[in-house]
Parts: structure tokens; sequence; C-alpha cells
């Protein structure tokens, strides 16, 4: 139970993130994305992707680092390090290593058979998926994403229409229903221009 709320958790403070991104061609995802993640709208860390390679041949460096503070003392940590390599839209290979508040996991793992994606946020395709491989885990999680109405954020000083997602996934495997509840989140997606 704790480490299904303290993914909740994680969730709803990646979710709640300002894409500080370059702006990218949209069939060209090489890159790299900055995240600053907060929670309760004050800055709790940040999370970062670098996608380099070819379509064919991709590589995904992901970094998220954050620390919740209660009063100035440090309550929960959360340092995930993360490295992926695609083919096409298909996650073939993961392996990460995550503290989660003194939890640490490592996953080491291929993917040869179905094309699945992680929480792949640089990735515009990442919305029409129903199943995502959990980067922390290895698991594969059943996703759906519903479309939040358009916004204005600020990157590097400037205003850039950005598109909102919300995400809910499931351990179980089981396709989360509509209405959501806690579970949901919204989805930080990079902006294009």
């Amino acid at each position: 139970m704790k480490q299904r709320a303290l993914g909740l958790m994680l969730g709803l403070m990646l979710a709640q993130a300002t894409c500080l991104a370059a702006p990218q061609e949209a069939d060209e995802e090489a890159g790299e994305w900055h995240f600053t993640a907060t929670l309760d709208g004050k800055p709790i860390g940040t999370h970062r992707f670098v996608v380099d390679g070819t379509a064919a041949a991709r590589s995904v460096d992901s970094r998220a680092l954050f620390t919740v503070r209660v009063l100035g003392i440090p309550v929960y940590r959360y340092r995930h390090q993360a490295e992926e390599r695609w083919a096409g839209d298909c996650l073939r290979e993961l392996r990460t290593e995550t503290d989660d508040d003194g939890t640490r996991q490592q996953v080491a793992q291929r993917f040869d058979g179905d094309c699945l994606m992680s929480f792949a946020y640089w990735n515009p395709r990442l919305v029409k998926q129903q199943r995502l491989i959990d980067p922390q885990t290895g698991k594969v999680e059943a996703v759906r994403f519903e479309p939040l109405p358009d916004a204005t954020l600020e990157v590097r000083g400037q205003p850039v229409r950005a598109r909102g997602w919300r995400s809910s996934a499931s351990a179980s495997g089981t396709p989360p229903t509509a209405n959501a509840g806690s579970g949901s989140t919204p989805t930080p997606r990079a902006t294009t221009s």
C-alpha cells in the first residue's frame, strides 16, 4: 500500500510539472525536456529527458530528483535514473535505478515481444497508448488519457500554447475507468511550435 501511495504521490508531482522544453519539430523527437516538478504549486524538484539518435535507434536518458519538505524538513525523497533504448515507438531495453524514500529498486529488462512505450512524456504519441511500461518497476500498466482544455505555459519567458492531458493508470492491468477520481493526474506534454 505504501508503494502504491508513494507511486501516486510521484505521479501527482510529475504530472503537475511545468515544461521548460525547447521547441521541437513535430516529427523530430531528439532533444532535451526539462520539467520542474511541483506539489501544491511549489517546486519540489526536476525531471529531465534527453532523447538522442534517430527514430530507428533512439536512446533516452531520464533523471528525476524530488524532495518534499514540510516546515523546511525533508519528509520524502525520490531519485530515479533511467536509460532506455527504442526502435521506433517500441521500448526495447530498460535499465533503471530508483530510490523511493529509502526503498531502492533496480530494473534491467529487455522487451522483444509487444511494442510498448514507457511513460515517454517527450513522445506526442504517448496519449494514444492503452498500456505503458512503468520504468520504476518494469511492469506493464493499463492507462487512459483524456484531453484537457488547451492552456498557455511560459517557456523561457515566452507564452506558448500547450495541449494538456489527464492520465490514469492501473497496475492491476484492468483499464482505469473514465471517472478515475484521485488516481487521475494531468500529464505534461512537451510543447511544439
